[in-house]
């Protein structure tokens, strides 16, 4: 492994896909060494048209130090498979979801190690002052963003330069935070897919409602819910103010008429598997 101070050499496999086109933009601007790998038509062309070249899969991964692969979590076990036993000793394969690993369906070499890297992207308590800050809602352009890791099997010297990787193809990036796969995968999805964008989509719903159904006007409601949904994200995660009583007894009618007693079972090993055995498409989804 190179030391973590030096240019690194990196592979990105999948590099015309969604994550692997963000990730080799922000990997282009740096001095380590990169070779982009895509084997669709359309994320070739996608490589290509961002003035990047295309490397064989057997070149780009042959003497890499680190192996980014940025594919669909479903396809991450075949293309791991196809991947890990053309590495040299020492190298790193990095994922970007925890599922697959999660679910251990990785090819596993007792002399590669392997990483999981998941952006928190931009939060909402960041004080932007730019344009370019507020436009990036997603992370890895202008605002930066904390990212949560796990690292398994390897030397300290090889998560360095890991952690070196990260913070380049997620840049601008505040700080890594290095958990277990399990934890990061209770992070994502549960924490924040199974609960935060359900919420949001929630949200959407019933805005869609206010509107459509109830009648109230457009601008005022998404007004009404938009500032209303800082204060209480303000509010519920940082204590910044306390809500009125009569805010008290309408949210404990919402909970009992929305939220599930056991809701909090999405939080037990159980719950974990099947969900991202779902989120898989494997045999055991069925039987939650």
């Amino acid at each position: 492994m190179s030391a973590p101070t030096s240019t690194l050499t990196i592979a990105v496999v999948g590099a015309g896909g969604k994550m692997g086109m963000r990730v080799s933009n922000n990997l282009q601007r740096t001095e380590h060494t990169v070779a982009y790998v895509e084997n669709s038509p359309a994320g070739a062309e996608r490589v290509t048209e961002s003035g990047r070249t295309l490397t064989e899969l057997d070149t780009a991964v042959a003497n890499a130090d680190v192996v980014i692969l940025a594919v669909p979590d479903r396809a991450l076990g075949a293309v791991s498979h196809a991947v890990v036993p053309q590495l040299r000793t020492g190298a790193v394969v990095l994922t970007l979801d925890p599922a697959a690993a999660y679910a251990r369906l990785l090819a596993d070499r007792e002399d590669v190690a392997f990483a999981v890297a998941h952006p928190c992207h931009p939060s909402v308590f960041f004080e932007r002052t730019t344009k370019e800050q507020w436009a990036d809602t997603f992370g890895g352009i202008a605002a930066p963003q904390e990212v949560v890791a796990a690292f398994e099997q390897g030397t300290p010297e090889q998560q360095e330069a890991t952690e070196t990787v990260i913070r380049a193809m997620y840049a601008p990036v505040v700080d890594v935070h290095w958990v277990t796969v399990k934890q990061l995968a209770v992070l994502e999805p549960t924490l924040v897919e199974t609960v935060a964008c359900m919420i949001g989509e929630l949200l959407q719903e019933a805005l869609q409602e206010t509107i459509n159904t109830v009648g109230v006007p457009e601008k005022a409601a998404k007004a009404m819910l938009y500032g209303h949904t800082q204060v209480a994200l303000a509010n519920g995660l940082r204590g910044d103010n306390p809500f009125s009583e009569a805010c008290l007894i309408a949210m404990d009618y919402g909970r009992k008429t929305l939220i599930k007693d056991d809701w909090k079972k999405i939080f037990d090993d159980s719950e974990l598997d099947a969900n991202i055995a779902r989120m898989l498409g494997l045999p055991e989804a069925t039987q939650a």
